[in-house]
């Protein structure tokens, strides 16, 4: 798998042999295997790692290729990690749920962050409950009011 190691998601065939031959996946932020290459090489093991960058690539693109890629491939597996704290690295996180919703697929999804140089998995409820600034500002009130 090391011939796909630095291989952008937008360039590479949903379908591609090695995705169909391997099943599993990993989207990761590009910036990822430069800042942190030791937890990169940890998780792009026994997946196909294809680097995303928000910053240069739009959403709506992401989560398309994404979902086409979901429609066509029987995957096990799509794991994401990102930096934690990025504006554009959650949105990484974000397109993978979506296109999940829009497939319908059931395709187990982890998601990870990197903070303190350690990756921390995430739930797709934390995930999901980070689109939605209402709820965060309820949780944190919820925190603030409960502590003593």
């Amino acid at each position: 798998m090391a011939d796909c190691a630095y291989k952008r998601l937008t360039e590479v065939n949903v379908a591609s042999k090695l995705i169909r031959d391997t099943r599993r996946i990993l989207v990761y932020g590009s910036c990822v295997r430069d800042e942190y290459p030791e937890i990169f090489e940890e998780f792009r093991l026994e997946r196909v790692p294809l680097a995303v960058c928000l910053e240069a690539e739009h959403f709506n693109v992401v989560a398309l290729k994404l979902a086409s890629m979901f429609a066509r491939v029987d995957l096990e597996e799509v794991v994401v990690l990102t930096v934690d704290g990025s504006p554009h690295c959650v949105g990484l996180h974000h397109a993978v749920e979506e296109a999940l919703k829009v497939t319908h697929k059931s395709i187990q999804a982890k998601h990870y962050v990197i903070e303190g140089g350690k990756a921390l998995e995430v739930s797709d409820q934390a995930v999901k409950v980070s689109r939605y600034l209402s709820k965060v500002q309820q949780l944190l009130e919820k925190t603030l009011n409960s502590s003593p």
